[in-house]
């Protein structure tokens, strides 16, 4: 599994995909820095949960299929003895780790503008915390989001990346947000950051601030993971490699 990881990884040199994982997070703290500065943190990681994860996610779904096109559209399945399930578990942590290197990015930015402009204290806590939630729920979506990338192509990644868009930012705010993975990150990130699924700053008391959100909101990402890239791995696997 390293060495397929290793190729997977390979593939992304000198692509676009890299350029990414650094001009999104820039993108994301220009537009919070049109915030008032006291919102900064809080609308950083606002901006990224509810357009970066669903919009990146999407694109970067995109690349990795046209990257996988111009590389022989799986052909190799077709000469070498490799696993098909593998290859595409593969391509989800590669995805997986490019997202999380956004995320250490994104997070590494917020603390050097604090530095720069803020003479207070850095939030660490309000910090780390939201970046790892935004690392375990942005995972969740990559098997879907691939599957339907290298099923639809272009067409069809950025249709769901909008979809999940405009579902997550509806259902973070309802009762069934658990049934919606794009509502997340958004969800979650109330208690922590002590803002409403709309970015308006919470008053004590509201309901939106109950943190057992947090471990429901991880252990339903770790599970919609688990089943989007066994059901996606076994379609990849008996797809015919054209």
């Amino acid at each position: 599994m390293i060495n397929i990881i290793e190729s997977e990884y390979i593939k992304y040199k000198r692509t676009f995909t890299r350029k990414l994982i650094i001009i999104a997070p820039i993108f994301c703290i220009l537009m919070a820095l049109c915030m008032p500065w006291q919102m900064f943190v809080q609308q950083a990681y606002s901006l990224w949960a509810v357009s970066l994860i669903p919009i990146g996610i999407a694109l970067l779904s995109t690349l990795a299929g046209m990257q996988e096109k111009k590389a022989g559209n799986y052909r190799n399945l077709l000469v070498h003895n490799i696993s098909p399930a593998r290859i595409w578990i593969g391509k989800i942590i590669v995805m997986s780790i490019h997202t999380l290197l956004s995320i250490m990015v994104l997070t590494a930015e917020i603390i050097i503008v604090f530095l720069i402009i803020s003479k207070g204290s850095i939030p660490w806590v309000k910090i780390l915390e939201s970046s790892g939630i935004m690392m375990l729920t942005s995972i969740a979506i990559i098997p879907l989001q691939l599957w339907v990338a290298t099923w639809g192509g272009i067409f069809g990644s950025t249709a769901l990346g909008f979809l999940g868009l405009i579902a997550g930012v509806f259902a973070a705010a309802k009762s069934y947000w658990i049934y919606v993975p794009w509502s997340y990150a958004t969800r979650l990130l109330c208690p922590t950051l002590e803002v409403g699924t709309n970015g308006v700053p919470l008053q004590a008391g509201d309901p939106f601030l109950n943190a057992s959100v947090i471990p429901i909101g991880i252990i339903a990402s770790i599970i919609v993971l688990v089943v989007f890239t066994c059901i996606t791995a076994l379609w990849f696997s008996r797809r015919e490699v054209r």
